[in-house]
């Protein structure tokens, strides 16, 4: 069973062609995803498989080679991979670092580029640890957790505060190579195991002025790509993983319900009228949080292709993000507890979706603030920008 198709457009046309390059890759992945887990890491082959269909270009500047695709077509591809892997997915949603990267200095992007456009960016904002300004830029110390993809990267981001800051509140990213900084594994979660989320560990790295930039802040490309905010982006490029892990799971127990009998007698799946009632519940569950991401997406598109993204627009496209992480979590929930003792394999993919999903709506930028700004928009209050 496959999601609803989509308008065609030139932009989906040419996601098609790349699709058609992913299908090997897919393949690979699910065949390999139970090893993502034991060895807490996407696999560096994986990893260049991204590079080869473009899920690293795909955000960049036409300028320094990139593609420039629509937002839509960016999560399309994203809820693709988490189709075959959920952790798989989540290292490749980090894609969108290059709409991040965009807020630097022009000179500093020409040397981000330089050898082409498949740069993986990967770090950890938050919490911010205070950094010391000198002549040659700031020193950077701490430790970040949740620092997702970081065994791939090659440019590591981390949240850091300057004492009088001229950019104020917003939050100050410095980025380094990926050499420079420490990785301390410690990733022993319940899902999203293969994401590589480790701490990453910074000691007394010099990090110039011009390769840090402000996490939200306008970008130094005049393209329409990055009107896109990139707070809001980086949320949704998260929450399509569970919509893309939601996918999978309920496919499998359908395909199984034809034929699983119970071995107490009972019909099988198929016939029996509450795995029917519940098929139905979770599927139009699933696609409408998935309509409602999509077309939330569109009319924030919409709005950075007129040259700028209006807050109560964002707000929207914010808690459709959510509601996509949370309907994709719960779908899970549903047809795992249909498929009964075939869920309980801590090496079936029921299992692993079941985890996954609930990892994906735990993110913090999945939260119940997100819900409350969206209840302030729609009742006519004002909200705030930024994070959540």
């Amino acid at each position: 069973m496959n999601a609803s198709p989509e308008k065609i457009t030139p932009e989906t046309c040419a996601l098609a062609a790349s699709w058609a390059n992913l299908s090997p890759l897919l393949v690979e992945i699910r065949a390999r995803r139970s090893e993502f887990g034991r060895a807490q890491k996407v696999p560096e082959e994986i990893i260049e498989g991204f590079k080869r269909v473009g899920v690293y270009r795909a955000m960049v500047a036409k300028r320094f080679g990139g593609e420039e695709r629509t937002p839509a077509d960016f999560c399309r591809l994203i809820e693709r991979i988490s189709e075959a892997d959920g952790s798989a997915g989540w290292v490749a949603s980090f894609g969108d670092g290059a709409r991040y990267l965009a807020a630097l200095p022009d000179d500093t992007l020409c040397k981000v580029y330089a050898n082409g456009p498949d740069v993986v960016l990967a770090g950890a904002l938050f919490p911010l640890q205070p950094a010391k300004r000198t002549s040659d830029g700031f020193v950077v110390n701490g430790v970040w957790p949740f620092a997702s993809g970081s065994p791939g990267a090659d440019l590591i981001g981390v949240g850091i505060t300057v004492e009088d800051d001229p950019t104020g509140e917003l939050p100050r990213v410095a980025v380094m190579p990926a050499e420079k900084v420490t990785i301390r594994p410690n990733w022993d979660v319940i899902g999203l195991r293969g994401t590589g989320s480790h701490d990453v560990v910074v000691s007394d790295v010099i990090v110039p002025e011009e390769w840090t930039l402000i996490r939200g802040g306008p970008p130094t490309i005049d393209v329409p790509l990055y009107h896109y905010p990139s707070v809001a982006f980086a949320a949704q490029a998260h929450a399509i993983v569970g919509i893309g892990i939601a996918r999978s799971a309920l496919d499998e127990v359908v395909a199984m319900a034809g034929s699983r009998a119970s071995i107490t007698g009972a019909p099988v799946m198929a016939e029996r009228g509450y795995i029917q009632l519940e098929i139905a519940r979770a599927e139009a569950m699933l696609r409408s949080a998935r309509s409602f991401f999509y077309e939330a997406t569109e009319e924030l598109w919409m709005e950075a292709l007129k040259g700028a993204a209006t807050l109560g627009t964002t707000t929207l496209m914010r808690l459709a993000a959510t509601n996509a992480a949370r309907q994709g979590a719960e779908v899970c929930r549903i047809v795992g507890g249909l498929a009964g003792t075939e869920a309980l394999d801590t090496n079936s993919n029921l299992a692993r979706a079941m985890c996954d999903s609930f990892v994906v709506a735990q993110h913090a930028a999945l939260n119940e603030g997100t819900l409350q700004s969206a209840g302030r928009f729609l009742l006519q209050r004002a909200i705030q920008p930024g994070f959540p």
